[in-house]
């Protein structure tokens, strides 16, 4: 049997790497390989976890690293569709320079072509 210490390291290991590549990257899909890291160090200390109650009928380390892999899948998702939408608009996936994903120039019936701004928001 495997010592518990050696998965925790190995998770920690995974969660620091991941950390840094959330703070230190400025492309949009390394950030997002950075959070899928620290969601995979959490889901090896679950299952790690889960390993420690052997005789249980049920286990909830699995059963909880299904739920963390079902919800980082819908956040790829999101993430993915938003970074498209960057990459469409501004030519670049750069999070330093974030463009405004806000609806193009919605005509008016008044014939106005400025762009819609939410209520209590100017319009630069």
């Amino acid at each position: 049997m495997i010592h518990l210490s050696l998965p925790a390291a190995l998770a920690a290991l995974l969660a620091a790497f991941g950390v840094y590549g959330v703070l230190a990257r400025r492309n949009a899909v390394l950030v997002l390989i950075g959070v899928e890291l620290v969601l995979n160090a959490a889901n090896l200390l679950l299952v790690t976890a889960g390993t420690r109650t052997a005789g249980a009928a049920f286990s909830a380390g699995p059963v909880l690293t299904l739920f963390v892999v079902t919800i980082a899948a819908a956040e790829i998702t999101v993430a993915l569709a938003i970074i498209l939408v960057m990459f469409r608009r501004a030519g670049h996936i750069d999070l330093t320079a974030v463009p405004d994903l806000r609806e193009e120039a919605v005509e008016d019936p008044t014939g106005d072509t400025e762009p819609s701004a939410p209520a209590g928001r100017a319009v630069r």
